[in-house]
């Protein structure tokens, strides 16, 4: 069977790891350098006035921030079929807690297409400024959102990796890390503003680590074979 993971754990796992590093280069050039390009801090207006200077660069960032939602589906396929073995129930609610995420953030890109047309729009300078301000928060909140359920997927992710046995369990502790680094920041950006400021960018620095070295784990090393099979092995026999 061509896509039967079961028979090429290596390679599937290596195809998820190039996805995945496609994913983090995209999304930091998206929520990277495209918005701290455009972002003037404290002033809505100046940042909105920066996109428009900046057109061209907020069209690349749409563009990478598009196309995240739609490979990283492929990516989650891989990983919970990846994933599946050290635990079905655990990987069946980290299948649903990414579905939730990326079905959130892609109505968060929805809100982020509609800046630009809004801000040069004929409805008047200030009222343009206000609709295309209300869209960029709207995409801040709904992304925000988005990234609480894929923190609590990576605290599950985490958890699946260390009990796998086929992939190392530092990658588990540091997926963790990474999981409670998200849900820190994203609740602190809704509800406690100020508090974001304090922490960002440092609270970030543990989910590039953690999603990296899973993301080049997965690309240069792949899975554990021997100890792979064992576990399917197990799995026939129904055992845990």
């Amino acid at each position: 069977m061509p896509f039967d993971i079961r028979s090429r754990p290596l390679a599937y796992a290596r195809l998820a790891g190039a996805i995945y590093l496609v994913v983090i280069v995209a999304g930091a050039l998206a929520e990277g350098i495209v918005m701290n390009t455009v972002t003037v801090p404290g002033d809505d207006a100046g940042t909105i006035r920066a996109i428009l200077a900046h057109s061209s660069l907020w069209t690349w960032g749409l563009a990478a921030n598009l196309v995240i939602p739609l490979i990283a589906v492929v990516q989650l396929w891989i990983e919970y079929m990846l994933l599946r073995p050290a635990g079905r129930g655990l990987a069946l609610l980290f299948l649903l807690l990414n579905l939730a995420s990326l079905a959130v953030e892609a109505v968060s890109k929805m809100f982020q297409l509609m800046v630009v047309p809004l801000a040069s729009g004929g409805a008047g300078g200030a009222l343009s400024e206000a609709m295309a301000t209300f869209a960029l928060t709207a995409h801040g909140v709904a992304f925000n959102i988005a990234l609480i359920f894929f923190g609590a997927a990576c605290l599950v992710s985490g958890t699946l990796i260390w009990r796998s046995g086929y992939l190392p369990r530092f990658i588990g502790v540091l997926m963790q890390i990474a999981g409670l680094c998200y849900l820190v920041a994203s609740f602190s950006e809704l509800l406690a503003p100020s508090f974001a400021r304090m922490i960002s960018p440092a609270i970030l620095l543990p989910v590039l680590v953690g999603e990296t070295s899973f993301c080049l784990w997965l690309l240069i090393r792949g899975v554990n074979v021997r100890k792979w099979n064992e576990r399917q092995d197990s799995i026939a026999r129904g055992q845990p």
